[in-house]
């Protein structure tokens, strides 16, 4: 998913999308389709809509990162459902991964949320910290005091029933994986995200913080 207006970024992201920002002097959502390809992950769908151009001429059609690359766009910002919505519309299919493309994760982590998937139905990542997981998929997690989330998500067939009649917009995975009860929660290692112009500094300069 990356279609973000990039809001708490402004004015950086007015003029670059977050996705094509840098951690570790690399375009995020470059590192983040080297570690899908990596898990196996050879089918990608960027949904992407503020700046699209910009994201799909750094991607191409996916051969530099080990990847096919299907676009489709969200022509508005109504939540991370609808973007899933239009990526199985386009030709995605499930069982798949679902990632936003502004965080980079711990090396493993797709591995590892796979392998913890299973058989369920779906599947929805946390990490330890604030602010608290949204209640609606906390039924996810056998202990969910302590876990935030992070936009990664496992969707089996069995859960895209439930991307339909949601409130909104925004449409909100969340609220869809929430309806559902054959779900896995899986508690990955911290991710590095970019938020705030300052997160720039800090995840590309590290000898800069105090």
């Amino acid at each position: 998913m990356a279609a973000g207006l990039g809001s708490r970024m402004r004015p950086i992201s007015e003029r670059w999308p977050k996705p094509i920002l840098p951690v570790d002097g690399r375009p995020v959502v470059a590192t983040l389709l080297r570690d899908l390809a990596s898990a196996g992950c050879e089918d990608v769908t960027v949904v992407t809509g503020h700046l699209a151009e910009q994201v799909e001429a750094l991607l191409g059609d996916g051969s530099a990162f080990a990847v096919r690359i299907r676009y489709v766009r969200q022509p508005r910002a109504d939540g991370s459902a609808d973007a899933v919505r239009r990526a199985l519309a386009a030709g995605a299919r499930p069982p798949t991964l679902v990632t936003g493309a502004d965080h980079v994760f711990a090396r493993g982590t797709f591995e590892r949320f796979l392998a913890g998937w299973g058989t369920a139905a779906g599947a929805v990542a946390a990490r330890r910290g604030e602010p608290p997981l949204d209640p609606r998929v906390a039924h996810a997690f056998s202990e969910p005091c302590g876990l935030t989330g992070v936009p990664l998500w496992g969707l089996g067939p069995e859960l895209v029933p439930h991307l339909e009649d949601l409130p909104g917009p925004p449409h909100e995975l969340a609220e869809a994986f929430g309806r559902a009860q054959d779900v896995r929660g899986i508690v990955v290692a911290g991710t590095r995200d970019l938020t705030h112009p300052v997160d720039l500094i800090r995840e590309n300069f590290p000898y800069l913080t105090p």
